[in-house]
């Protein structure tokens, strides 16, 4: 399975950006997915996590009525909705994967992901 994380961009505080995940290779398993960033200097932290069947989702506290993760399997992509960006949400953005038989199952743990994409950059301007 093969994971292109895009969307990021360079954005003004306050703004918003829509990240997306696709997947592509072996779509036909069922893959939790959970987005985290790494900012520069600083450890790649958890962002948001959503089960194969996108009904449950999990975020990281101060990303909490900010940021929203939704899914379309039709389309093997997950999306990371992104509002009220702040200065430190600066960082690159990856997404990761991993096959779940429990379709409400999600992780926050980096551990638990077996694929990763590359990753793109967010900018958020003062």
């Amino acid at each position: 399975v093969q994971l292109q994380a895009s969307g990021g961009g360079l954005v003004q505080a306050g703004g918003s950006l829509r990240l997306s995940c696709a997947a592509s290779g072996r779509t036909s398993s069922r893959f939790a997915t959970g987005w985290f960033r790494q900012a520069p200097g600083k450890e790649r932290e958890f962002v948001a996590a959503i089960s194969w069947s996108g009904g449950t989702t999990y975020y990281a506290d101060s990303k909490k009525g900010r940021f929203t993760i939704t899914r379309d399997n039709a389309r093997n992509t997950v999306y990371l909705q992104m509002n009220s960006l702040k200065p430190e949400d600066t960082a690159v953005y990856s997404c990761a994967a991993t096959v779940s038989g429990d379709s409400s199952w999600y992780s926050t743990a980096q551990r638990d992901y077996y694929y990763w994409g590359q990753g793109t950059q967010v900018t958020v301007s003062s």
